[in-house]
């Protein structure tokens, strides 16, 4: 059983204590990242199932009647946006959207239960596909500047930026705590606790 000084312990409790506490806290906002990332697949999920509830249904119809329940104005760009599209919208289509969305939550769900596990793979998807979609983000901004979609983008930006500075800080502490220990071949025993006899003859007493 290997021995550790008391120096040795004094030294390496203090980076100990310091590196729990940043896996804690890297703990705490990966998992509020995978609650989020979860919570954006369930509802999608929804939205999905929602879409196979219109196949053989008048799509123009169930259109109409949301603009009139939430008594939207159609002379408003979005409430036109929903009967246009849905005016084109047949049951091939239908499906194929609600397949795009389970296969759309099917992946969120993935990412969120590695996000959840701290899995590495899982933080560097998540940096990709938020990060993707940030170019587009900026280009709508600009295109139709609304608060809505400055509170995406910022929103959005903010979880990159975190899973960004996550995956620097564990490759920061991965090399530090190499650089500390270093490859056992490379370590030198220390004296009085399994170190190698003297090749000093010892000079016979008189």
């Amino acid at each position: 059983m290997p021995v550790i000084e008391q120096g040795d312990i004094a030294l390496r409790a203090p980076v100990s204590r310091s590196q729990d506490r940043g896996r804690a806290s890297s703990a705490a906002g990966l998992r509020t990242v995978a609650v989020f990332e979860a919570t954006k697949g369930a509802l999608v999920l929804v939205a999905g199932f929602g879409l196979l509830a219109l196949v053989h249904h008048d799509v123009q119809s169930v259109a109409e009647e949301v603009v009139q329940r939430f008594h939207l104005n159609l002379a408003h760009h979005h409430p036109r946006i929903l009967t246009e599209a849905m005016t084109h919208l047949d049951d091939a289509h239908l499906r194929w959207l609600a397949l795009a969305a389970l296969l759309y939550s099917a992946v969120r769900f993935v990412e969120a239960y590695g996000l959840w596990r701290m899995r590495t793979w899982a933080e560097w998807f998540a940096i990709g596909s938020g990060g993707i979609y940030l170019p587009i983000e900026v280009y709508e901004l600009f295109d139709r500047p609304t608060g809505v979609k400055a509170v995406v983008l910022l929103f959005n930006a903010g979880i990159v930026a975190y899973l960004i500075y996550v995956r620097w800080r564990h490759a920061g502490h991965s090399a530090s705590a190499q650089g500390r220990h270093g490859p056992a071949f490379f370590q030198q025993p220390t004296a009085g606790h399994g170190s190698p006899p003297s090749s000093t003859p010892s000079t016979p007493a008189n």
